[in-house]
């Protein structure tokens, strides 16, 4: 599949790369097919670009909570596990959307980073199907760590 993104321009995206989420995304439900994309340039990327497949505007940057020093535990309802066709928990990987913090009047190189904390992206690597989990409950635990 080739798409063509204002972002990144012209992408070929093979079939095995690209992540279903069945419910889409909050206020992005149309779009459901994405694909995660990094600079080529990067051995070891600590950022991506969850592109959609559905509507080349929509495109998320996102990382993984380990790069900010986080540690994720939470429950997966039942319905969550079926949504994802989730069989082994180790398949499961969390990205966390990102954004830079669009001050007005800040100088966006130095505007700090902003991660919504809340609501990770859950996908079964195996399956690649994913989804949002918006996190209200005081029983979740994040752990930070300073990030070196």
């Amino acid at each position: 599949m080739k798409i063509t993104s204002p972002i990144v321009g012209e992408v070929e995206v093979s079939s095995d790369r690209i992540i279903e989420f069945p419910a889409g995304l909050p206020g992005f439900e149309a779009c459901r097919q994405f694909t995660l994309l990094h600079d080529e340039g990067s051995e070891a990327p600590q950022a991506f670009m969850l592109q959609s497949l559905n509507d080349p505007d929509v495109m998320f940057s996102v990382t993984t909570p380990d790069v900010l020093g986080l540690n994720y535990e939470f429950t997966l309802s039942d319905d969550e596990v079926a949504a994802l066709q989730l069989t082994n928990p180790d398949d499961v990987s969390l990205l966390l959307i990102v954004r830079h913090n669009d001050s007005a009047d800040s100088n966006p190189a130095e505007s700090p980073v902003r991660a919504n904390l809340m609501a990770p992206l859950v996908v079964n690597t195996t399956t690649r199907r994913g989804l949002q989990k918006v996190i209200g409950r005081v029983d979740t635990r994040v752990t930070l760590h300073a990030v070196a």
